[in-house]
């Protein structure tokens, strides 16, 4: 492994069945200190490859390599401790809805360390600060815009000071005002903290504005191109640029493999 690599997907292949393979020999490298985004259709393995990250699943061939340790999910001491160095942006926040605003921040601080309540309170109000919303700690989350969630739940992920943060779909169902926002957020936050930043998304834009490199992937865990975001921004490859450019005709199918139609509704049968 690279000594500027964080992580490093090591030839893995994963499927959640014997049917079908998300994820096929995959090998990829994922820069300390910078904001790599993983760009894909809806079924190419981006967040398959967060939970093999995070050792949610384990590999069915290959390895993930956490800053030089291979990611083994028997060994529960091991996740424990490599848990505490990441934190993670759950599509649409996943905040608890009985608990305030603080007690959301708070939640890891108290799970995941024997910080007394003082300097968790003194932690909680500095997070939520960093994302603009000290002033709500008191808020239920009912209370609160999609957006302002959004940023609560990035203070959570960011309140064990984790040297990863994992993103999936961090701009889903925002306007764009609270998307630019978040954002600028995770840009600051990678650039203060130094973090090693990786965003799942689907949103070509804020991603390309926001990172230091850019994947995509294609159905089955394919690699199609990676590069900076100028690079792929710019590229001639048919498939690169119909997805960044958002065109409907080209080498990305419309239709998921299917029979032929006269095998499934018999189609010129008799004729």
């Amino acid at each position: 492994m690279s000594d500027a690599s964080f992580i490093e997907i090591d030839h893995v292949t994963f499927g959640y069945d014997s049917r079908r393979t998300i994820l096929n020999d995959l090998s990829l490298q994922f820069a300390r200190g910078k904001v790599t985004a993983v760009l894909g259709g809806s079924g190419c393995g981006k967040t398959t490859l967060l939970r093999l990250i995070g050792g949610v699943h384990a590999a069915n061939d290959g390895r993930v390599i956490f800053d030089g340790e291979t990611v083994d999910v028997r060994n529960k001491a091991q996740l424990l401790r490599l848990r505490r160095r990441l934190g993670m942006l759950f599509q649409f926040g996943a905040l608890f809805t009985d608990l305030n605003v603080f007690d959301n921040v708070a939640f890891p601080l108290r799970e995941m360390s024997d910080l007394p309540e003082a300097l968790i309170r003194d932690i909680v109000l500095m997070k939520l600060h960093a994302v603009g919303l000290r002033g709500a700690a008191g808020l239920k989350i009912s209370e609160v815009s999609g957006g302002m969630a959004r940023r609560i739940a990035l203070a959570r992920a960011i309140a064990l000071d984790p040297e990863l943060i994992m993103y999936d779909e961090p701009f889903a169902g925002l306007d764009l005002v609270s998307m630019g926002v978040t954002a600028k957020l995770i840009r600051t936050l990678t650039d203060v903290t130094g973090a090693t930043a990786l965003l799942i998304s689907h949103d070509i834009p804020q991603c390309m504005e926001i990172s230091d490199w850019v994947v995509l992937l294609a159905t089955g865990g394919r690699v199609v191109a990676q590069g900076t975001p100028e690079q792929l921004m710019s590229s001639e490859d048919p498939e690169v640029r119909q997805f960044v450019r958002g065109e409907p005709d080209g080498p990305v199918a419309f239709h998921y493999p299917a029979p032929a139609l006269e095998d499934d509704f018999g189609v010129g049968a008799g004729a």
